[in-house]
């Protein structure tokens, strides 16, 4: 018994140990893995599907406003006392009455037309606004994405120069025995060693925050590592730049919201108008018995009982005229049209803004390349200088402060490229977000 419990608990740990291992394996994510993943687990977006999918059933539903409605009624009575009608009673104990009734609206004012173009437009509503939250999915997962490979580039690059600055102070330890340094020099070494241990811990901290949130966006376990791909930036000169809105979400929009005050403008209306509707009906009814006493030849009075079953038919015309309501439904027309030149205010004041928007965007592509090149002359410069500083300090042409500012300066300059590059992507992203072309 006690080998078979000691065999189940090794297992068991084995088992775990395994699944651990599983859990702490790092997946492997390009920008396209991150772009597919965050499409596919965002609430947000799901939600605007759901959207979209009501807006479809909506216009379907309107549709159904210009065709005929069917109902059928039945209905049972029991009525007492008995009803007196001239010396008979009315027994109506247990009557039924069952029937079908058929509407067909006519003309009402153009009521149902205006729904129906109010109904497609909500729809295509419905559809910007999917559009619009998938392309916000896909701007905040490359955010998020770009970001998390910059700060493991700076990583990266602090535990190279943490090697390097732990290389120096180890050759200026061995070097203090034999007087070729001096105890100001170590100092200075133990100093730049703790202060770049500093920075690299708060830069794994920073990477560690970043990689959580792609994990939830993409819909991940928090624990989970990832290893980006994309980490070899390959940056060209940007092409011409269109300014061009059109496909912009907003735009579409604010463009909807003016067709929709129109349409309302002339729902108002409708309620000024007459309304013409056609009903048909047919009714049965049965157990509706008259009771009472009839003469006979002779004179005598005899009871009789006449029970009454018969269908009925009927069509009716019904025309409706407004014509007095205190002003009420022209208001109301008055109230739409303010509603429609506010919307029309909102399409003038925001196209200047969606423009404003672009032109910054545009701007921003073309600054952070400039910022690239910028950054990629001072990366090689510092790079040269490190190198002769190190050859010099080496030979003792150079005193231990000029390689510590070299190796600062290399430092930056790394920083700086690396901050350009993936910026540059990010920027790239917003540009394609504010035409409204960003795709995927």
């Amino acid at each position: 018994m006690k080998k078979k419990i000691i065999v189940i608990f090794t297992s068991c740990v084995v088992l775990f140990s395994i699944v651990e291992v599983s859990a702490q394996q790092s997946l492997r994510l390009s920008q396209t893995d991150c772009r597919k993943m965050a499409l596919a687990y965002s609430e947000d977006l799901q939600k605007a599907g759901n959207a979209l999918k009501q807006a479809e059933l909506d216009r379907e539903i309107a549709k159904t406003a210009m065709l005929p409605k069917f109902d059928a009624s039945a209905i049972g009575a029991y009525m007492f006392p008995d009803m007196d009608m001239m010396g008979m009673k009315l027994r109506m104990r247990g009557t039924y009455m069952a029937g079908i009734n058929l509407t067909q609206p006519i003309y009402a004012g153009g009521k149902i037309r205006a729904g129906n173009r109010l109904a497609n437009i909500w729809e295509e509503v419905a559809e910007e606004q999917y559009r619009m939250t998938r392309m916000d999915v896909l701007m905040e997962v490359d955010k998020a994405y770009w970001t998390y490979i910059a700060v493991g580039r700076k990583v990266r690059m602090l535990e190279k120069y943490y090697v390097q600055m732990d290389t120096l102070y180890r050759q200026a330890k061995v070097a203090l025995t034999t007087g070729m340094v001096t105890e100001n020099d170590l100092l200075r070494i133990e100093a730049k060693h703790s202060e770049i241990q500093y920075q690299l811990q708060k830069a794994q901290n920073g990477a560690d925050l970043c990689r959580m949130s792609l994990c939830r966006m993409v819909g991940i376990d928090f624990d989970t590592e990832i290893e980006a791909v994309d980490t070899a930036l390959v940056i060209s000169e940007p092409d011409v730049l269109t300014s061009d809105i059109y496909d912009c979400p907003e735009l579409r929009l604010l463009e909807k919201q003016i067709s929709v005050g129109k349409e309302q403008i002339r729902m108002a209306r409708s309620e000024m108008l007459p309304t013409v509707g056609l009903t048909t009906n047919y009714m049965y009814y049965g157990n509706v018995k008259l009771n009472g006493m009839s003469n006979a030849a002779d004179g005598t009075m005899i009871p009789f009982s006449q029970e009454f079953r018969e269908g009925l038919g009927m069509v009716m015309l019904a025309v409706k005229i407004p014509i007095f309501s205190w002003g009420e439904n022209y208001k109301k027309v008055r109230k739409a049209k303010y509603e429609l030149h506010n919307a029309e205010l909102d399409m003038q004041k925001n196209t200047r803004l969606l423009s404003i928007g672009v032109q910054q965007a545009i701007q921003n592509v073309q600054n952070g390349y400039r910022l690239i090149c910028t950054a990629e002359k001072g990366w090689l410069q510092a790079n040269e200088n490190l190198r002769v500083m190190r050859n010099r300090y080496a030979t003792s042409m150079a005193p231990l402060t000029d390689l510590l500012d070299a190796q600062s300066q290399w430092q930056q300059a790394e920083s700086n490229l690396i901050e350009a590059q993936t910026q540059y992507k990010i920027y790239e992203t917003e540009y394609l977000r504010a035409i409204g072309a960003l795709n995927f």
